[in-house]
């Protein structure tokens, strides 16, 4: 067994059906008395409902909270909470408030209490993302950590089927990439594996029928240890590509992760051997390459599956190549100015759509 480290994030978890109804105790735990709640504006009603069941203990509601946290919603949102005194920020929904709780906790500490609706699995790390003026600069700091999450899968039965979808392949990035992370280790690598395998197997049951609640709750105990995984070790190539194509081009999260994470496998599948093994036995799919797995899974549960329909320019690809060799992230195979090319290629893979036949290969 290799040498590693291993540091446990000080987070706590209430996990299950209903458990909402622990919000109240929980904020009483984290010894708040003026909570903000964050939502995006889709789900303004559902951060109303927070702020009225906890009666007196709310300060008020922030439903602006849009994707890739742009500098002056962060701002706006900062001033809001320090104008109301607040002593806790509540984040109800994906990774877009999440990431808003972040950038408020950033600058003032504020203790975040988190209750997701997606499969982000952002409320479990403490990495947060900013986009000033269309560059996506990204942190690590235990300060915007959530101090507690509260994942009730109840409050996913209305997420629509198509976004589950992209946000549960997003949470299988964050695990992917994990397994060939620079400081990945094997209780990590362990968290992985299981996480994809419950994702895997979770989309299949919310596609037939997206109330069920079993499904519903793998899905999110999924999301949970993959976005543990993401909190805990290092991101490669994927995730940098992500964020060049989100916080440049502002495409929608999850979807970029969906198109881009076979493309990006395929990519690293020579460099990281043991890893393509541990994800192709979570998906289980025998005979199949890693990549082509990862494709399959998200086309036959109905996922966009090329940039190009998500609001890619082809002209764009040039400069996003260009971003993503510029500073990159540590990545087992490498990606710096030498490989330029190599990613250009795979920007135009993941522009068209096609299918990675095996490691390395691209077929229509």
């Amino acid at each position: 067994m290799k040498d590693f480290v291993y540091t446990a994030q000080p987070s706590r978890v209430v996990f299950g059906a209903g458990s909402l109804s622990h919000l109240e105790r929980e904020i009483d735990l984290l010894g708040a008395r003026r909570a903000i709640v964050l939502s995006t504006p889709e789900q303004a009603e559902q951060a109303r409902a927070i702020a009225e069941r906890i009666g007196n203990r709310a300060a008020g509601v922030f439903a602006r909270a849009v994707m890739h946290v742009p500098i002056e919603t962060a701002r706006e949102a900062r001033e809001f909470a320090r104008q109301l005194n607040a002593d806790c920020a509540i984040a109800i929904g994906g990774g877009s408030t999440t990431g808003l709780g972040k950038a408020i906790a950033l600058e003032s500490s504020l203790p975040v209490l988190a209750i997701p609706t997606t499969y982000a699995g952002s409320e479990m790390t403490p990495i947060y993302g900013i986009t000033e003026a269309g560059l996506k600069k990204t942190g690590k700091d235990l300060r915007v950590l959530p101090r507690t999450v509260i994942y009730d899968p109840e409050l996913t039965l209305t997420l629509p089927v198509g976004m589950s979808v992209t946000s549960a392949m997003n949470a299988i990035a964050h695990a992917a990439e994990g397994l060939y992370a620079q400081d990945s280790n094997p209780v990590m690598d362990l968290m992985a594996e299981e996480g994809i395998r419950a994702l895997a197997q979770a989309l299949p049951g919310i596609r037939a029928d997206a109330t069920e609640i079993a499904a519903r709750s793998d899905a999110l105990y999924g999301a949970w240890l993959c976005g543990t995984v993401l909190g805990t070790v290092g991101m490669a190539l994927h995730h940098k590509l992500c964020h060049t194509l989100g916080g440049t081009f502002n495409l929608p999260h999850a979807e970029v992760h969906t198109v881009v994470l076979p493309h990006a496998i395929a990519f690293n599948s020579t460099a990281a051997p043991q890893a393509v093994r541990r994800i192709e036995r979570a998906l289980g799919k025998n005979g199949v390459s890693a990549a082509a797995g990862i494709f399959d899974l998200a086309q036959q549960s109905g996922a966009p599956m090329a940039l190009k329909d998500i609001g890619m320019r082809q002209e764009d690809l040039d400069k996003a190549a260009d971003l993503a060799v510029a500073n990159p992230y540590w990545n087992p195979r490498p990606i710096g100015s030498a490989q330029r090319a190599e990613i250009r290629d795979l920007l135009q893979h993941a522009y068209e759509g096609v299918r990675p036949n095996s490691i390395g290969a691209q077929v229509p």
